[in-house]
Order: C-alpha cells, then structure tokens, then sequence
C-alpha cells in the first residue's frame, strides 16, 4: 500500500509557507517529505522530526544544532539548509531537494562498484567532510543512506542532525548516537567523537563500495560492536581477488582500530584517496567486481556518472528498512568506563603469599590435566572446499558432521560458508561440525506486473524475494491510474534476490487543462470539471489587469497536461491596482510621456490637425490628481 495516502502531513501547508507535497523517507528521528515553498515557488526536502520526540528538548535543540551547523557549511557537496522552524507539534528543517538516489539504492541495484565508481563517490564525501571538520563539526552518522547521488552525478552529503562540535569529544550521558554498522571503536568503548570516527566509518563505507557486503555483520547489535571493537576489518581482496592493495591499504589505514593510527580527519584521507587513484592504471580502475551486478549499460564508459542511468529520479533519502536496527540510526547505551585504582598498598602477610602460590600451582595443575588432549578448536574453514573442509576437520580429531547449503552473494558456490561450532570454538575430541556450503549466488526472474495496482506489485516482488524500487509516473491511455505500465529490469530478466525494481506507473489519461485566465469564477470552474480536474480557490488575491473576481493565474497553467482529477488552483483577482495619474498639461511631449510611463500607464497621442507639429500636452484623457488602473492607456493630445 502506498504509506504516502495515509500519511497525515501530506497535503498540510506548514508555517503558513510550505505544502507538503509525498512522503519520500523515514528515518529513526525523523521524516521527510518533498514539498514547496509557496512563498518561493521552488521544491524543496521538509525534514519533519516525529512527533513522540518533539517533546524532548534534548532531540530538538539537536535538530536546531543540525540547521545551524549547515547553514555554516557553504560547501558543493553538503545538502543545504534553507529554514528550520515549528509548527504546532512539527519541528522542521527545510532542505535541499536533490533529485536522484542514495548510495544505498546504488549498492542495492549493482551489489558492488568498480573501483573509479567508489573513488567518484569517496572523494567528494571526503571534501564535504572534510569542510565539517575544518569548520568545527564532526558528522557521527557517516553511512550510505546519507550519501545523495543526483541526476547529474554530483555527490552531497546529508543528514548532520548527530553532528558536533569537535572540542565535545567525550560522551558524558551513558549512551551512543550512531549506525551499529560504522561506528567507530572508540564510540563504543568510550563514547569519543572526534574526526577520526567519520574516517573510520568512511573507511567502512569504501570497503562496502568494493566487496558489497559490511565488514561486520552479526545477528545483533552486541555482535556487531563486539566485532568492530576486538576484529579488524579486512582486507577487500579477500572477498574481491585481484583488487590492488593499494585499496586494501587505504581501508585499513581508515579503519585502524586505535584512532593514532588513522589519517587525523578527512581532508588527511582525501590526500590518501587521490594518491591511490594516482598509483592505479584504467584497467586496475575500472575492472569489474564479482559481486557487480551487469546492465544493459555500462558505466565505466561514462567517466562523468558513478550511477546507473535505472537510479536517476527523484529520491533524495529512501526508507531504511533494515532489520533488528542493526543499521539505524540508534541510541546505544556506552560502556561505563573503568574503576579507577586507588593508590593504597595491600598488605598480605608470608603466609598469604604461600598460600597463594600454592594455590596457583594446584590450580594450574588441575587445568592442565583437565585440558591436556581432551580440547581442540575448530579450524577456519571459510572458502575451503567441503573435501577440504573435511581432512581438516580430520587432522583437528574432529568429526564432519551434517552439510547444509545457502545461497551466498560472496562465497564461491562449492566452499564453506561458515560452520557450527564457529571457527577458533573450544570444542572435545571427536566433536561434529556442521557445514553450510554456498549453493552461490540466488538469483530470481523479475515478475510480469503490468497491470497491477501498485501495492499488488509490490507484494509480489517481495514475495519472490525482491525489492520495490523507485516508482516513476507516467500518463498512459490504456493503463488505468495507479496501476503498472512497466518494471525496470523488464519481467522475465533474472536478477540476484534482493535487487531493487523500479516500476513505471499510471497516472491515468491525459488532459489538457483549459486556459481559464480572465474568465468568472463560475465559468472557469464549470470548464475544469468539465476537462476532469477538481478546482481549487487559493486564499490570497492578486492585483492584475482583470476585473475583481475573474481568474488572474493558474496552476497548472492553461494548454498544461494533467492526469483527470488532479487539483488546479485558481487565483483570483483583486481588479487593477489604481495609481494616480500625474498632470502633464502644458509639459513637453517627451517629458509627458516619461512621467505617464514612469506611474505605470501608457500612453497614446493625439496630435489631430492642428497638433502634427506641435510638442506641448493640451490635455490629457484623465485629468492629473485623479486614479486609474496601472498599466491602462492614457490620451495626450498636443498642440
């Protein structure tokens, strides 16, 4: 079902200015909306915090923080921030609309980038980082749903409403703000923020870009933090062969788990970024990654676009549907840091310390005997074929127990995906060990959906394991309104389970809209229902050149196509402003004609017979001190 219908912000006006158009993203804090600004005549992006946090003054001066560090940033690559207001129980900011997709959409639809398409997108999030972090401001949510790509192929970075200050770097309130998946170890053990945690996370983001998986994944937020506090990210290559290593470098000296080890901000990664780019030739830049998803296009043959040309609408953040939180933006309660040790000796006695060497032999002992060939660990088998996964298992004095298969976007089809117990398990002699070996990767045929209303479709997508992508309108005259006309791929293509499709639907017949302009508010309302559309009166008035009550201007305008029913808004007019007219008799003709035209009114000369050589005004049609519609005629005849 399309969520936008039932949302209650759609179709308000807030603060008297911007008229909220669709629904185009959720998020953990926020909404937002594609709506215009009225009083500007431009579309903008409305970031709507959710109502339950509005009340929270913690989580509003957060929101007004965000508007105040990006109106300071004047940078091409961040999303601008027009306005930030409330009205009633909204609290707002109005954005930037950037019409396009986010990195996310672009991982989802091509699975993996080549190596320029990552470099493309890296560097200028880096050059809008690194603007932040020389002007103060650390962003703490770096992830690819906050990186916008828009149809022309320039990059912004979005959503600074975790943004602070980097003097701020410790974390006093026992909590984390954060995505699990790309905060940075120091967030989590201590709370710190400074630079170095956006690098990390960048450096997080660009492994993702290369493989097309997360470095750390788990089935829970704690197995997540677990991981990116005591593993370190691996190299790329080891899920891309072939990839240089001058690419696993730059990950690794991104995602370095002691922060000293990491570039100091982002303008020091950039600097790493371009020297890599440097060292790579075109073929190293532009070879395809296995998990690359292929199309019809390719993209390495337009070195302008790091996106597909299937992603290009508009689509500045999309709803994050991630599961279990792993990868929202989250609330996280902070480790408490460690008792501190006081300075008083401990004073133990000759026979204590006895006692606790004796102790510590006969404990010892008895752990020794208790673990002397009765306990191995379980190999890593990752990548192993199931024959060579299974000697050594052997070699280990362990048992091969049940085989399992699943699909895998990143492991060979024929080798192990992982086992049970885990690799590196303290495990008895003779132990099984289960195996799940990858069947590679899962692909399915894109339905045939013509002719679906649109929730229908999508639930068959989902249904066969695929993902509603972008939904683009188009007026069709066989397609009744809101049902498909076409998916992108088209039905029948065979895609990986998971792949985003976009779909193509009706926005009904077209209709001409009639030019109403100058015509009685009765007439012109009789012609537009009788083309289809509804009518809609706007409360403001104009001064034009027609009458009071006739139709001064039209939106859509008249000779426009619209879909039957659609809303035209009709402003009416205030008659013609009246301006008083200045008294020219006795003046020169040129000077006449300059005050006439200069109040805003025309003028016509009448020189008759006797006034054909004459320069001086004898009369004039209204007289001077009197009022008259601007931009009417006014006669001047000479003598």
């Amino acid at each position: 079902m399309d969520t936008t219908l039932q949302d209650p912000l759609v179709g308000q006006v807030l603060d008297g200015r911007y008229r909220v158009d669709a629904r185009i993203a959720v998020g953990g804090m926020a909404t937002v909306y594609r709506a215009l600004d009225t009083r500007l005549d431009r579309v903008l992006a409305l970031k709507v915090m959710h109502p339950a946090l509005a009340s929270d003054g913690t989580f509003v001066e957060r929101f007004i923080r965000e508007a105040k560090s990006v109106a300071r940033l004047a940078h091409p690559n961040v999303v601008q921030v027009f306005d930030q207001g409330t009205d009633g129980s909204y609290v707002y900011l109005a954005m930037e609309y950037v019409a396009g997709c986010t990195l996310r959409d672009v991982l989802r639809e091509r699975g993996a980038l080549q190596p320029r398409a990552a470099l493309d997108i890296l560097e200028p999030v880096l050059a809008a980082l690194g603007a932040a972090h020389r002007a103060g401001f650390v962003h703490r949510d770096m992830k690819p749903e906050n990186v916008l790509i828009g149809d022309d192929g320039r990059v912004k970075v979005a959503d600074f409403g975790l943004v602070r200050s980097v003097d701020t770097v410790t974390n006093t309130t026992g909590t984390v703000l954060g995505t699990v998946s790309y905060l940075a170890p120091e967030q989590i053990d201590n709370g710190t923020t400074d630079p170095r945690v956006d690098v990390y996370a960048c450096g997080v983001v660009l492994y993702e870009m290369l493989t097309g998986d997360r470095p750390h994944e788990g089935d829970s937020p704690a197995i997540v933090l677990y991981k990116h506090l005591h593993e370190d990210v691996p190299p790329p290559s080891a899920v891309v062969p072939g990839l240089p290593y001058e690419l696993d470098e730059l990950v690794a000296s991104a995602t370095a788990r002691t922060p000293d080890l990491r570039p100091y901000d982002a303008v020091a990664l950039l600097a790493q970024a371009r020297d890599v780019r440097a060292a790579l030739s075109a073929d190293q830049l532009d070879a395809a990654p296995p998990r690359a998803v292929t199309s019809d296009r390719d993209i390495s043959e337009d070195r302008t676009s790091v996106i597909p040309r299937s992603l290009t609408v508009p689509r500045p953040l999309p709803v994050d549907e991630d599961e279990q939180g792993l990868h929202h933006t989250s609330v996280l309660e902070s480790p408490p840091p460690p008792p501190r040790r006081r300075g008083a000796r401990s004073r133990r006695g000759p026979l204590a310390v006895v006692v606790a060497v004796l102790l510590i032999l006969g404990v010892g002992t008895g752990v020794w005997y208790i673990n002397s060939g009765q306990f191995t660990k379980v190999p890593l088998l990752l990548a192993k074929t199931q024959a060579q996964a299974s000697k050594q298992l052997s070699d280990a004095g362990l048992d091969l127990g049940t085989v399992k298969h699943a699909y895998s976007d990143t492991v060979k089809r024929g080798t192990v995906i992982s086992s049970d117990p885990e690799p590196g398990s303290r495990v008895r002699d003779n132990s099984r060990v289960t195996l799940t070996i990858s069947d590679g990767p899962e692909t399915v045929h894109v339905p045939a959906l013509k002719g679906y209303r649109l929730d229908k479709a999508r639930a068959l997508l989902k249904k066969d394991g695929l993902e509603p992508g972008m939904v683009t309108r188009e007026f069709s005259d066989d397609v009744p309104k809101g049902f498909v006309i076409s998916t992108d791929p088209e039905e029948g293509t065979e895609r990986h389970a998971g792949s985003a499709i976009a779909l193509t639907v009706s926005k009904g017949s077209a209709v001409d809209v009639p030019d109403v302009t100058g015509e009685d508010l009765a007439d012109a309302r009789a012609d537009l229902e009788d083309a289809g559309l509804t009518v809609k009166v706007a409360a403001q008035q104009v001064n034009s050149e027609y009458d009071k009550g006739q139709v001064a201007a039209q939106t859509p305008a008249g000779d426009a196509q619209a879909a039957e029913g659609d809303t035209v808004t009709l402003t009416l007019s205030k008659g013609p402003e009246m301006v008083e007219v200045p008294d020219v008799t006795g003046d020169s003709v040129d000077d006449a004609k300059k005050a006439l035209e200069d109040a805003g009114f025309q003028v016509e000369e009448d020189r008759g017979l006797l006034g054909l050589f004459g320069d001086t005004v004898k009369s004039q049609s209204v007289e001077g001190g009197q009022t008259a519609p601007k931009g009417s005629t006014i006669t001047i005849k000479i003598r």
